[in-house]
């Protein structure tokens, strides 16, 4: 394959342009929508309509990196220095010529760059939410007092992406591809928390051991995600055939060299090939914590149903657990199939934001509240909005 300069700037200005294209749209409609309300209103609803658009970035991600299309340009920010894959035809077709299954063809391409467009779009919509926060700041006591929220999400999104571009040129490099994943996951977590700070409405009461129960459920699914991350950017998913036991075994062959993290793909830490039993591994280790995590997520969503105001989002936290389940599963079965394992990633995202919305609009009751919970059960529960 021709040698490409792995960070060509000269399409720079145009990729800009792109994502403010991409981003001109929700602009409009969310300001034009939102004309008549009052301003902390519109930006409610452009924190809302960002943290969307920043789901769907995700879920196309995960494409990307499922069709193998994370080095359709095998430099960055552009494509063989061109702003599009219109101006880079004669080198992707020479790629393409090179090597017929190779990393680069013009599909690819097309998803690689559709993804840097899309991923410039929400920074420009998180870049437009600091500065109408920072506007209102002094107008408002609520906006004033979370004004900085959005400055750290606009760190957080320029960090995740120097990971994207490290992504590029570090060749699939497991760690950044990982740490990719999660920083774009922590995106949502943040918008979520900013939707919640923004909103002035009373948050509810749980009981404590409730309460510690949902605090260890996010943190158990943010290592559970760091795990499925660490098998999807490894490619482990086909490394167990069968389910629930693995290649015919409940213990299967395993070589922990799979959790070196300083490796290129395919690679150990030592430059050598990746054995099959490292695979199996790193597979086998996210497949056993993933039943310890069901089972809290199970047992929370279970005792969020008798808490008023939380009904909703313990169903939904249920169904959440039951897609995981079934797509998990079907990767397995059903050999990686593309629609599952995009499902598989889109669930996991929205357990976060799902469990980061029920942190932040909740607290603990006093200890006289929890007890009171165990005596009487849910239906004496105080649950109304703390003052």
């Amino acid at each position: 394959m021709e040698q490409v300069n792995l960070f060509n700037w000269a399409p720079v200005l145009q990729i800009m342009g792109a994502g403010l294209a991409v981003a001109v749209v929700p602009l409009t409609w969310s300001m034009w929508r939102n004309r008549q309300t009052s301003a902390s209103g519109r930006l409610q609803t452009l924190t809302l309509l960002t943290l969307f658009l920043t789901f769907d970035l995700i879920l196309f991600g995960a494409f990307t990196r499922l069709t193998d299309s994370g080095l359709g340009c095998p430099d960055w920010p552009g494509c063989y220095g061109s702003a599009t894959p219109l101006g880079a035809q004669m080198q992707i077709h020479a790629a393409q010529a090179a090597l017929p299954t190779g990393p680069v063809t013009h599909g690819k391409a097309w998803v690689e760059m559709v993804h840097r467009y899309m991923a410039t779009g929400v920074g420009v919509l998180i870049l437009s939410l600091t500065v109408l926060t920072w506007r209102q700041k002094h107008s408002h006591p609520l906006t004033a007092r979370n004004a900085w929220w959005p400055v750290f999400t606009l760190v957080w999104v320029c960090v995740q992406g120097a990971f994207g571009a490290l992504t590029v040129t570090m060749k699939l490099f497991p760690a950044i591809v990982t740490l990719h994943l999660l920083f774009g996951i922590g995106l949502l977590a943040l918008l979520t928390a900013q939707t919640v700070q923004n909103d002035d409405r009373e948050r509810f009461t749980l009981p404590v051991h409730i309460h510690r129960g949902l605090i260890v459920a996010w943190v158990l699914v943010w290592l559970q995600i760091a795990l499925g991350g660490w098998v999807s950017t490894n490619y482990a998913v086909l490394a167990c055939s069968g389910f629930p036991s693995c290649n015919g075994s409940w213990w299967p062959v395993m070589d922990g060299q799979g959790f070196g993290l300083w490796r290129e793909l395919g690679h150990d830490t030592d430059g050598q090939l990746l054995p099959f039993a490292a695979l199996t591994a790193i597979h086998y280790v996210h497949r056993s914590a993933a039943w310890l995590v069901l089972t809290v997520l199970l047992w929370l969503g279970w005792r969020l149903r008798a808490v008023e105001g939380m009904s909703r989002l313990s169903k939904l936290l249920l169904i959440l657990v039951g897609l995981q389940l079934i797509t998990g599963m079907s990767n397995v079965v059903l050999d990686w199939p593309l629609v599952s394992a995009i499902a598989h990633t889109g669930g996991a995202s929205a357990m976060v934001v799902v469990l980061t919305w029920a942190l932040r609009t909740s607290r603990t009751t006093t200890s006289l509240h929890s007890a009171a919970y165990h005596v009487t059960g849910a239906s004496s529960f105080d649950s109304r909005p703390a003052a």
